[in-house]
């Protein structure tokens, strides 16, 4: 059997240790710490303390949420303490699953956290406060997974303060996104296990006097109550804050894209400009060649003409005819008038 621990007290002291299960006939209190029973373990507990079977499925099934139900005498407790597992960086949740009755109890766990033996020792070292019954074992019980949120609170408030300095400081890295995910998760998680636990403890306040629960037990409960009270809280301004800084997250990143685009735009349109201006000038100089290329060509043609006829040769009937030279010279500047007047009406002049 998956049996941890089992004692029977009186008056706050240990006087029997049995090596099964069962109720405590000569003593005032049973206490029964099982660690990941197997069904028939747990049904063969079940019928020695008449459970009710809803309590026992649960207990047997696990992954239950944090929670507070009474069957008949029977109280059944679901607590999740928590840890935080530096190796993997991230919060690690237990499951405790309570069944408190007149006089025992019996504690099923799913994890090996918390120690259940080790507060039963430090509860043992104080037989006064034991004496008072089942209600100071589940009192204990609490108190110990309540005081276990502390560290994770405080870790998580130096993960936050570190992703704030960050955001603060206009770092947009990827990675901060990615943290402000996976810490949001463990706060949500972290949330779902301690909000049930003021609503728990209040109700077994309520119920103290009907009960007749230990004044002393009392005064521990309500000691309970303000440590989740002050759990909870912060782990609802956690979890504002993480959004919030999610939302700023988001808008630092939106501004450096809107930077980056504005940019680029710049350097487009410096670049547009850039073509621009290289066609501009392509054109400006495209025009002076048009220019120099007309005034070459009408340049051109009275030297083709004087060319021709510079060459003197004898056969050429034109250098001896009276009326040569007007002509050639009347030929040359018609021919430049044609040329001028061509150019000049495709604009190249």
């Amino acid at each position: 059997m998956a049996l941890i621990d089992n004692a029977v007290y009186v008056a706050g002291h240990r006087v029997d240790s049995p090596s099964t299960p069962s109720r405590a006939t000569r003593g005032d209190l049973a206490w029964i710490g099982l660690l990941r029973p197997e069904p028939s373990e747990l049904a063969a507990v079940a019928a020695e303390f008449d459970l009710h079977e809803n309590a026992v499925e649960d207990a047997r099934k696990g992954h239950q949420r944090a929670k507070l139900e009474r069957y008949g005498d029977t109280l059944f407790l679901v607590l999740r303490p928590a840890w935080y597992d530096r190796t993997a960086e991230e919060v690690r949740f237990g499951e405790v699953h309570l069944f408190v009755g007149a006089r025992f109890v019996v504690s099923v766990r799913h994890a090996e956290r918390p120690d259940l033996a080790a507060l039963r020792a430090r509860c043992e070292a104080d037989p006064e406060f034991l004496a008072r019954g089942s209600e100071a074992v589940t009192a204990a019980v609490l108190d110990e997974v309540v005081d276990g949120y502390a560290p994770i609170v405080e870790i998580l408030q130096e993960e936050i303060d570190a992703i704030e300095d960050q955001l603060f400081a206009g770092q947009v890295d990827p990675g901060v996104s990615k943290r402000i995910y996976q810490l949001l998760s463990e706060v949500l998680g972290f949330q779902r296990a301690t909000t049930p636990v003021p609503a728990m403890v209040t109700g077994l306040l309520r119920g103290a006097d009907k009960y007749g629960v230990d004044e002393e037990v009392q005064h521990r409960l309500r000691n309970v109550l303000d440590h989740a009270l002050r759990v909870t809280e912060r782990v609802d301004s956690f979890r504002a804050l993480l959004e919030n800084a999610l939302t700023l997250h988001s808008t630092l990143v939106s501004q450096e894209q809107n930077e980056a685009m504005r940019r680029m735009t710049s350097a487009s349109l410096a670049q547009g400009e850039e073509s621009r201006q290289l066609a501009r000038a392509a054109h400006r100089q495209g025009e002076e060649v048009k220019r120099i290329s007309s005034w070459a060509a009408i340049l051109f043609a009275p030297g083709l003409i004087a060319g021709i006829y510079g060459m003197n040769f004898d056969d050429m009937p034109e250098l001896h005819w009276r009326f040569g030279y007007p002509v050639a010279i009347v030929a040359m500047l018609v021919l430049m008038a044609v040329l001028w007047a061509v150019f000049r009406k495709r604009n190249w002049l």
